[in-house]
């Protein structure tokens, strides 16, 4: 369900734009994703968590404003990393 601290800095690596990037929307759409991912496989067990199923519902929300608003400003950005994380298939 959450992601350890080690998968986290791998994803900021991976996700920056600049050396000392922690916050960009690229980033933290890819967080985002890496936790959904992961409850999502915890629901294929626990059917019936339903005060979870809310907390994913609310980090789908989040990821989608931050694709939104990363559309919005720079596109070619929103391409770039949905291409990269395989979302919009």
């Amino acid at each position: 369900m959450t992601i350890t601290l080690q998968r986290k800095k791998e994803l900021i690596e991976e996700y920056k734009t600049h050396p000392t990037d922690t916050g960009s929307p690229e980033v933290q759409v890819a967080i985002l994703t890496e936790r959904i991912n992961g409850l999502t496989d915890h629901f294929r067990t626990h059917k019936k968590d339903h005060h979870s199923r809310r907390g994913l519902l609310m980090m789908v929300s989040k990821r989608k404003r931050l694709l939104t608003f990363l559309s919005n400003t720079e596109i070619e950005r929103y391409r770039t990393l949905i291409g990269r994380l395989g979302l919009r298939r």
